[in-house]
């Protein structure tokens, strides 16, 4: 089965952060990110440009409206995507688990979402 994972942050969190703190989180983050692409079930992975950057439509009776920033405002945003293969919901978490972002508490908080894909096309 094929899993997606959304990766949200604490806006607020990530927005005090230093450039000395960055520079941490990726020494932090590449060997953690290096076990888990060598895990042999990661099928992609991704990051997110910035939540003012997004842009979203919307389908209503009269037709499809359109606007900036996110559909729905929060203060944890998507900033990270990645797809697993798993034989289970439960081994797609733990997989999930391996992934930086569920490393980072100590520096910010945030949340992996991990959704079954029911149905994948590539074309």
């Amino acid at each position: 089965m094929l899993f997606l994972c959304l990766c949200r942050y604490n806006a607020d969190d990530f927005a005090g952060l230093d450039s000395a703190q960055f520079d941490r989180i990726g020494e932090m983050c590449a060997p953690i990110d290096q076990a888990f692409k060598a895990s042999g079930h990661v099928r992609i992975t991704g990051s997110l440009g910035l939540p003012e950057e997004a842009r979203w439509l919307k389908a209503t009776a009269s037709g499809v409206t359109e606007g900036e920033g996110l559909y729905e405002p929060t203060t944890e945003p998507p900033g990270a995507f990645f797809m697993i293969e798993a034989s289970s919901m439960e081994q797609a978490v733990e997989i999930a688990r391996m992934h930086p972002g569920a490393h980072l508490g100590g520096m910010f908080e945030g949340a992996i979402e991990i959704w079954p894909i029911a149905q994948w096309e590539q074309p």
